[in-house]
């Protein structure tokens, strides 16, 4: 398959030296980020797939500052849609892997939230016991039809039997939009499932959910809307702008990012600021990766015992990043990220459930 029969290139912008447009390029480079764009909306109940026009989004994105970033940035271009909404799932999974077997991670913006299935399929080509972490509203395990959709696509990835999945976190749920037995089945099978209220004007509680995820993907519904709209299906709730930024950035920073998909975009939107708020969630994510990718690989733990009744438990604080986990492992992949709330709980005999089940 040639690239160049599956995207259209991005057209020219004009950038100044300082600013991030200056840094991309057109090629895949390799541990580099890989921008796609994708019009395909077709998973959601109405969603088409005609070509959108995302250079709003690009001009605002390119030219915020590069600040010190030294990660190669590569700006693929649009996706061209398939013919049928299985075609694009196939077309993209294709492009996936080109990232993959350069080390690359692909960040896929637009389209329907089910595309996070190829995101998973691909990753799972390359990878096994991925971690993977969405923000979404809806918590939907619909099984109904064969086709891929947002409803049914995280039943397809967790019901599989050929898809390698170690932790599913699903974070920013809003409970007036979701049937309680999704909510009840996703606690009773242990997945971590954390409520918008709990997102709130901090990172701190669900920061450890984005510190070794493989893949990550964000359904822009969990936005809070503006103007017309900030997604397709906008809502009046949801993180804000600054809660949001500071997400995407936590999500660049995990140890072991691959992937990430930003979905349900609502690129029609007549609001300038809804396109500037997208350009910008996208810098802190690449800063995020930037900064991730600049840490020393040599860690270095302090260890603090807690006693609870008659049992011994160690927390670990990476000295550099000051980063908190659980555990005695010596291996530091081995060791459950937490944070230092986790410890002061434990610290009063409270010891986090999410702990005793590993």
């Amino acid at each position: 398959m040639n690239i160049e029969d599956i995207l259209i290139p991005p057209r020219s912008i004009k950038t100044e030296k300082w600013q991030l447009g200056s840094l991309v390029s057109s090629q895949i480079q390799e541990n580099g980020i890989v921008l796609v764009f994708c019009s395909d909306y077709r998973g959601l109940s109405n969603g088409e797939a005609e070509i959108l026009d995302f250079r709003k989004v690009r001009k605002e994105l390119y030219h915020l500052s590069k600040l010190d970033f030294e990660i190669p940035v590569c700006d693929l271009g649009d996706l061209i849609s398939g013919k049928s909404h299985e075609d694009t799932h196939y077309i993209l999974q294709e492009v996936l892997s080109m990232c993959h077997y350069k080390n690359a991670i692909p960040v896929i913006i637009g389209g329907s939230n089910d595309l996070a299935f190829s995101l998973f399929s691909a990753l799972n080509f390359h990878h096994t016991n991925i971690s993977y972490t969405q923000i979404s509203d809806i918590i939907s395990l619909s099984n109904e039809g064969d086709e891929i959709t947002e409803r049914n696509f995280l039943s397809k990835i967790l019901g599989s039997k050929t898809m390698s999945l170690k932790n599913y976190h699903h974070l920013g749920y809003q409970k007036h939009l979701n049937e309680l037995d999704s909510v009840k089945l996703m606690k009773e099978v242990e997945f971590e499932v954390v409520r918008l209220a709990e997102m709130m004007n901090s990172t701190e509680k669900t920061e450890p959910f984005f510190r070794k995820a493989d893949l990550f993907t964000l359904n822009c519904d969990a936005v809070e809307s503006r103007g017309d709209g900030f997604s397709s299906n906008p809502q009046v709730n949801g993180l804000n702008r600054r809660e949001i930024c500071a997400f995407m950035k936590e999500a660049g920073l995990s140890e072991n990012l691959k992937s990430v998909g930003i979905f349900n975009f609502n690129a029609l939107s007549e609001d300038f600021l809804n396109h500037q708020l997208l350009a910008q969630m996208i810098w802190y994510l690449i800063e995020g990766i930037n900064i991730q990718k600049s840490h020393p690989g040599e860690r270095n733990f302090e260890t603090f015992w807690v006693l609870i009744d008659q049992d011994k438990y160690a927390f670990k604080r990476d000295v550099f990043r000051n980063m908190w986990y659980f555990g005695e492992d010596e291996n530091p992949d081995k060791l459950i990220p937490c944070s230092v709330s986790d410890y002061e709980e434990a610290k009063r005999g409270n010891l986090n459930r999410r702990f005793l089940k590993n």
